[in-house]
């Protein structure tokens, strides 16, 4: 795709710092570089030059590299301007760059004009911003791989058995006089059963990236003085929310964002749960309620001292949301030793837990990956986003609706159609085929220089 203008942003934060980059790209870049450098720096190759304004008087030194499309980031000719890292100074940088003919650049565009160029696929461009935005080690590593192409390979992979499968298919829609009914070849029926262990195992990788990602949400509720918020000090390990003997200390949300092997944790601590007359508190509780409805689980607080049946989870039941699974944590353990807690309480997962003392977290943290399907990051792991995962199960679904097909009554075109309505479904994962509101809600979420 060819592009008659040409964009400029810094590409380096927002803020002080040694260094500051701004990055051009487009058609305008060697006569942009003529005019602000001098001269056209010899392609890739780092070298000083001054930044000079219109009166031909530096605004900065430092140094420029020239890389000539298409070999370089977005496909087209770029100019990388290294100079100080003062804001007033790239800002200025930047207007004479808009002087001599540029654009400012949109969230993301030097990204989307490397996907349009065909630089990356829409599945690597998606892992740049997921490296940027890596809160962990393992999720650099998975969205590194991804960037890679490595879950682009197993995107591909997939389609090509698809494809192959449909066109033994078609091949029997083709040749209906064939003495040989293909529709019913059992190789097709094995290949099906190939394709779906083939699905179960992208799939699987996808889901650990997607949890590398964005994580899981939790939220701690509970009646107060259950020990909610000693919870969330224990598993956050240090004084994120304060906690005194005073009933209903807690009333708006506290968050933090911890993390277990690898795997984002973003805890919600929230008011206690009770009738309240205080309009502050009952606006908390209000809250509470609202964050339970958007959680992965709710963790729902029992005092085994002041409650050693449960009663407070008996009597918010109902009021719970029904599709957010809950697991009772018993707390204060260390002043309840002795009570039957497997004879007291059933139903929903329970973990026993000292918030004073620590006894039982790492319980807690297993059961809270165990209940994701969390595994330690394994060198297969590749970064994913949840449309990944909607569009793998959309293209399965299509699958198993295609070998369903077949079974009934063996009409090839309506088994021929669900296959192709998968490709175009593991398609949208590599942008292959992919709506402009798609790619607007992408790149939109980049950050301005990528």
């Amino acid at each position: 795709m060819t592009r008659t203008d040409t964009i400029v942003a810094p590409a380096t934060p927002p803020g002080r710092g040694g260094i500051g980059i701004v990055r051009v790209s487009g058609p305008k870049v060697p006569e942009i570089a003529a005019v602000l450098l001098g001269e056209l720096p010899a392609a890739r190759t780092a070298r000083f030059a001054r930044f000079l304004d219109a009166r031909r008087e530096p605004i900065d030194a430092g140094l420029a590299l020239f890389f000539p499309g298409p070999h370089s980031y977005t496909g087209e000719h770029v100019l990388e301007l290294h100079g100080h890292g003062g804001p007033a100074v790239l800002e200025a940088v930047v207007a004479r760059v808009l002087e001599i003919g540029a654009r400012r650049a949109q969230p993301g565009e030097f990204t989307l004009r490397a996907f349009l160029n065909g630089k990356l696929d829409l599945a690597q461009a998606e892992a740049v911003a997921d490296l940027i935005d890596a809160g962990s080690r393992e999720a650099a590593r998975a969205a590194m791989r991804s960037l890679q192409g490595e879950f682009s390979a197993m995107v591909h992979g997939l389609t090509e058995a698809v494809t192959d499968v449909r066109a033994h298919v078609e091949a029997a829609i083709d040749f209906p006089e064939e003495e040989v009914d293909f529709l019913a070849d059992r190789q097709l029926h094995e290949r099906f059963r190939a394709l779906a262990d083939h699905f179960e195992g992208v799939e699987q990788s996808a889901r650990q990236g997607a949890l590398l990602r964005e994580g899981m949400t939790v939220v701690i509720a509970g009646r107060p003085n259950a020990g909610k918020s000693s919870l969330l000090n224990r598993l956050a390990g240090y004084e994120a929310a304060i906690v005194t003997p005073i009933p209903g200390t807690t009333r708006d949300i506290v968050r933090e964002r911890l993390d277990i092997d690898g795997m984002p944790l973003h805890v919600l601590d929230t008011a206690g749960l009770r009738d309240s007359a205080d309009v502050i508190e009952a606006e908390g509780i209000r809250r509470a309620h609202e964050q339970m409805r958007r959680a992965d689980r709710v963790l729902f607080v029992i005092d085994l001292v002041a409650d050693p049946d449960a009663a407070a989870y008996a009597q918010e039941r109902d009021r719970l949301p029904r599709d957010v699974p809950v697991t009772l944590v018993l707390n204060k353990t260390d002043l309840a030793a002795g009570i039957p807690l497997a004879d007291t309480i059933t139903g929903p997962p329970r973990i026993a837990v000292s918030a004073l003392t620590g006894g039982g977290l790492e319980r807690l943290r297993a059961h809270l990956k165990e209940s994701m399907g969390f595994k330690s990051a394994e060198g297969g792991t590749v970064s994913a986003r949840r449309r990944h995962l909607e569009a793998l199960r959309c293209a399965r679904g299509h699958v198993e609706a295609a070998e369903q097909r077949l079974r009934d009554s063996r009409a090839g075109e309506l088994v021929a159609e669900e296959l192709r309505a998968a490709q175009q479904a593991l398609g949208e994962i590599t942008g292959e085929f992919t709506s402009e509101d798609l790619l607007g809600r992408i790149f939109g979420s980049f950050c301005i220089g990528k």
